[in-house]
């Protein structure tokens, strides 16, 4: 049943339950799911916690990744998800969106919203992905400065730096940045964006006691590495970002080429959600049997007359 209309709605906070997720022994797995039917489909799969990208939440507004989307924006996609599903997100907070004020302002907002954990990146506007070229990099101490204020306005949101310095200042770079992160308040640390099994291996023996965040995104610089190698190499969590939408988008595109080729989506039914299973994602009599326990509203005809 949907947490909207259930009676079990959380009791802790979302950074609260993302940060007991991380005390297994296990790594912890974190999809791709930036809408609330995601969000739910990735829950029925059986994930515990959910990944709020950037560039998913920029590409579904036909937007590129480049720092174009705003806190309210992505504020938006955190509630969905949060009251859809109820598991605690890992959000995408790019560059936070400003200065240190900003950052506090967005802090705030995405727990207001229902996030469990946000990332931070040392990048310069207009930030890119982290696995294109020519990325411009903050100056380690601005970064610190960010990490320190989300750090002071956060009540219980999980707080991981993101660097990008491996592409330009190799892992001794990265590795000093993010000792400076922890230093300033982060509790954990994402080094985007490398490109072999030796590299995440030295950068997590190096971090020893530090939990670590891998992202396994497509068409990028990282190999395809399954969790339990992520795991095996020293990383506590790992995320698969925009691997929903590259599948919805690419369903989306044959569907629209099929109706303009064959007239209709009569060749298209059987890769399509019927609406049973749709009905069920979303848990439909749920919400219809909690619509007949309402009382009618009665609306009276008339004022009534003084006496």
């Amino acid at each position: 049943m949907p947490y909207v209309v259930a009676d079990d709605l959380p009791d802790a906070p979302a950074g609260q339950r993302f940060r007991a997720l991380l005390e297994r022994p296990e790594i912890l797995r974190i999809p791709g799911a930036h809408l609330g039917i995601a969000s739910l489909l990735a829950k029925k799969a059986g994930f515990e916690a959910l990944y709020l990208s950037g560039a998913a939440m920029s590409a579904t507004m036909g937007l590129p990744d480049l720092g174009m989307i705003t806190v309210d924006d992505v504020a938006w996609h955190i509630r969905q998800v949060a009251r859809a599903s109820g598991l605690p997100a890992l959000v995408d907070g790019d560059t936070g969106y400003g200065e240190a004020l900003n950052v506090m302002h967005m802090v705030r907002a995405f727990e207001e919203a229902g996030a469990g954990a946000v990332h931070l990146e040392d990048q310069l506007l207009p930030k890119k992905c982290g696995h294109l070229n020519d990325k411009k990099l903050a100056d380690a101490y601005d970064m610190a400065a960010k990490v320190a204020a989300a750090r002071k306005a956060r009540r219980h949101l999980y707080l991981i730096a993101r660097t990008d310095a491996a592409a330009s200042e190799g892992i001794d770079g990265a590795v000093a940045r993010a000792k400076l992160y922890l230093e300033a308040g982060a509790d954990a640390i994402f080094p985007e964006a490398l490109t072999n099994a030796e590299m995440f291996r030295e950068f997590a023996r190096r971090m020893p006691g530090v939990k670590l965040l891998a992202n396994m995104t497509e068409f990028g610089r990282t190999p395809f590495f399954t969790a339990e190698e992520f795991q095996e190499m020293g990383y506590a969590m790992v995320i698969w970002p925009v691997s929903h939408l590259r599948v919805a988008a690419k369903g989306m595109e044959e569907l629209y080429a099929a109706i303009n080729r064959d007239g209709g989506t009569h060749k298209m039914v059987d890769r399509m959600q019927t609406r049973a299973e749709l009905y069920a994602t979303i848990d439909y009599s749920a919400y219809e049997a909690l619509d007949q326990t309402l009382v009618k509203t009665i609306v009276p005809e008339a004022m009534p007359q003084r006496s």
